[in-house]
């Protein structure tokens, strides 16, 4: 594992796709592609240089994702630094509505982390039987309880995946230190489709501007990355 930064919260990295106009999906069946290969690669190598990779349970259950590192060449890169092929899976649910059967349960041999609200701990935990650790993140769940509890098993670097709901409690509690957002070249313009982040307070409005280090062009896509603490680089 990483080391903890100091603050006593591992660093907490925030990765998104969206359209044109801010979605990250739209209301169709199938998934939505908003990246290219070449960005996809892009952000295996991100996960590589993490500790762990969180998304919420609603992303789960929508896009059943596998959370692991793709690139074989990134894999043994870890193993021979010590650490296991892929970083630790993460997720967070109000419920505990998740399916043992779901990949992120099943693929890989990753650790599991399941934070969970306090009246769903039991249920989770019988649920899921020994297939991930079920932590208690709270009453409403908390997700800075989550990163003083990952930074206590030594997750220095953390990437949040999504979905909106998620990024929008980190962005919102000021528990982000940089974001990684891809735009994808076209529209999508269908108001029952999810975007970014919903409404709320952000630590970062036209009186305190985001800092901008990066803009990229990544074949048809932009990244465009954004420090949102003094511990995010400018490299």
């Amino acid at each position: 594992m990483g080391v903890v930064p100091a603050g006593g919260r591992p660093y907490v990295l925030l990765s998104c796709a969206t359209s044109i106009d801010g979605y990250i999906d739209d209301t169709t069946e199938e998934r939505l592609v908003l990246s290219n290969d070449e960005d996809l690669a892009r952000i295996d190598a991100v996960r590589a240089g993490c500790d762990a990779i969180l998304v919420g349970a609603g992303t789960v259950r929508r896009d059943d994702p596998r959370l692991v590192v793709r690139s074989e060449r990134l894999r043994r890169a870890r193993v021979a630094r010590g650490l296991p092929p892929s970083p630790v899976k993460v997720t967070l649910t109000g419920r505990g509505d998740l399916d043992p059967a779901a990949r992120f349960f099943t693929v890989g041999d990753a650790d599991r982390i399941v934070y969970c609200a306090s009246p769903a701990v039991a249920k989770t935990t019988e649920l899921l039987d020994g297939l991930a650790t079920v932590v208690d993140a709270g009453d409403p769940l908390d997700p800075a309880r989550a990163l003083a509890d990952l930074a206590g098993r030594g997750v220095g670097r953390l990437m949040v995946e999504g979905g909106g709901s998620v990024h929008g409690q980190f962005l919102t509690a000021g528990l982000a230190d940089e974001l990684h957002l891809v735009v994808a070249p076209f529209f999508v313009g269908d108001p029952g489709a999810p975007r970014f982040v919903g409404d709320g307070r952000f630590p970062w409005h036209p009186g305190r501007r985001a800092r901008l280090v990066e803009t990229r062009r990544i074949g048809d896509v932009v990244l465009v990355r954004y420090a949102l603490s003094e511990r995010c680089p400018e490299a």
